[in-house]
């Protein structure tokens, strides 16, 4: 009798490991199939046809972004983006926004550190209207002076606002110490410096610059017919014409040699916050699957190495993570948390060891496994809508990236062993040469942080701009 239970469990355990094998078969990632065509005029178009919900979703992409504008004039690809909808040949602002509003549709721009994005999303049904208010944003902005001098002036509010909370600006000290050189350094927003020196001319140019069907990519996702949507495009953007534009092109950035800290004092500051790292990956390094599942395992979920030493083990902090800030050249790698003034060194010393920790023994087998796992069943959210699908093919499409991104994500997750772990490891997590941002108290913390590096700098939160500080009369 035993034996026959005995039997009847192998027989269920069988059954039920062949069920979650035909589901995980079931499961695996596949792209919707979408069409690319580059129009007469130059303009690189991706259509992906999505039934199921009446809505249209378009992304679009600039190849300019943050990195191109002129030193100097740092958040110009921002306030060009961001006065798109301010006001058209055909529109004012006001009117812009009531007929978005009219048909319920969103309207969005903003500039990353490699391109500029402007998005829009609609019903099916409104597909005429949609797409003709998008056109007129992308293809008519005027830059009325009063709406320029009134967006540099809330962009200007919101950097001095920012500086009250350090969370929100520790990145930009960051990366301007990490890079100070290099065009991934600059704010992407801007400092209270280089609004004051962008004018209506200098969003003029730099939209006669950049924004051209040639240096364009628009993805358009949803329910709709290709063919028709083809032509329907072909018939709005007839009127832009092809015309030269000069690629933006970004050097290689060099990352840090040795140890060096910047401390920027915020006088009444209880807590200490705080950035260590270098120079990381770009978006289409090699190594990317493999340094991605690392890093959830390091820095990048709540029961990564970082988060429960600092956090659930020693109640240093409500929160510490690592993540890599990738573009097409190698962007910033950062460690971040805060903690209370007087355990600034106890919370930096410990993220250190979790680093070295990292470098030394790696991780586990069973971790590696957990993490591959992780990552299977958090991804599929990411792609279930027209607007994540509109923005994953045209950012592929300007990364030089094919949709295997997608459809070979799970088997590349399985092909992850422990010696491509340690060599990513040693590649891409930095060991001794480390970048240290700390915004806190000075006259609390200044004497305790001074062992972390020989080169100290330091500033005060109120002074312009990040990093490098302004020149001094």
């Amino acid at each position: 009798m035993k034996t026959q239970r005995n039997t009847l469990r192998l027989l269920a355990l069988t059954l039920l490991t062949l069920l979650l094998s035909a589901t995980v078969s079931a499961q695996t990632l596949k792209l919707p199939p979408h069409e690319k065509v580059v129009l007469k005029n130059g303009l690189t178009l991706l259509l992906m046809e999505k039934h199921g919900v009446p809505i249209i979703s378009i992304s679009a992409i600039v190849k300019a972004g943050a990195a191109a504008d002129p030193a100097g004039q740092e958040g110009l690809a921002s306030i060009t983006a961001g006065l798109l909808r301010k006001g058209t040949r055909n529109r004012t602002a006001q009117q812009f926004s009531t007929d978005l509003d009219y048909i319920g549709a969103t309207f969005s721009a903003g500039a990353q550190d490699d391109y500029t994005a402007v998005n829009a999303e609609f019903l099916a049904k409104d597909l005429a209207r949609g797409l003709e208010l998008f056109s007129d944003a992308l293809l008519h902005p005027i830059f009325p002076k009063d709406e320029t001098d009134k967006l540099l002036a809330q962009s200007l509010d919101e950097i001095k606002t920012a500086k009250d909370s350090p969370g929100s600006v520790i990145f930009e000290y960051y990366k301007g110490y990490l890079l100070p050189n290099h065009p991934y350094g600059r704010p992407e927003g801007g400092t209270e410096i280089s609004l004051k020196k962008i004018q209506r001319e200098s969003v003029l140019k730099f939209y006669e610059t950049h924004y051209a069907p040639g240096n364009m990519i628009l993805a358009v996702a949803g329910d709709f017919n290709a063919g028709e949507m083809r032509k329907k495009i072909e018939q709005d953007l007839a009127v832009w014409s092809a015309r030269q534009v000069s690629p933006s092109t970004i050097p290689a950035p060099e990352p840090a040699k040795g140890r060096r800290l910047l401390l920027v004092n915020k006088v009444d500051a209880t807590q200490t916050y705080f950035a260590i790292g270098n120079l990381g990956t770009a978006v289409t390094d090699p190594d990317r699957v493999t340094t991605r599942v690392v890093n959830l395992l390091f820095g990048g979920q709540f029961t990564s190495m970082l988060n429960e030493a600092l956090r659930v083990e020693s109640g240093l902090t409500y929160g510490a993570e690592s993540f890599f800030d990738a573009h097409k050249m190698p962007g910033p790698f950062a460690i971040f948390s805060y903690t209370r003034n007087e355990t600034t060194t106890k919370a930096i010393d410990l993220a250190l060891q979790v680093l070295d920790k990292l470098h030394k023994e790696g991780v586990s087998t069973e971790k590696l496994a957990s993490a591959k796992t992780y990552i299977k069943g958090q991804f599929p959210p990411e792609i279930e809508t027209s607007t994540q699908l509109a923005s994953l093919i045209a950012r592929n499409e300007f990364y030089g990236l094919t949709d295997d991104e997608v459809n070979q994500l799970e088997a590349k997750l399985d092909a992850v062993t422990p010696e491509m772990v340690r060599q990513a490891i040693q590649k891409h997590f930095p060991g001794d040469d480390l970048v240290f941002v700390l915004v806190g108290k000075a006259s609390e913390i200044s004497p305790a942080v001074k062992k972390y590096a020989p080169k100290q700098d330091s500033l005060d939160i109120t002074e312009p701009g990040f990093w490098p500080p302004p020149a001094k009369n």
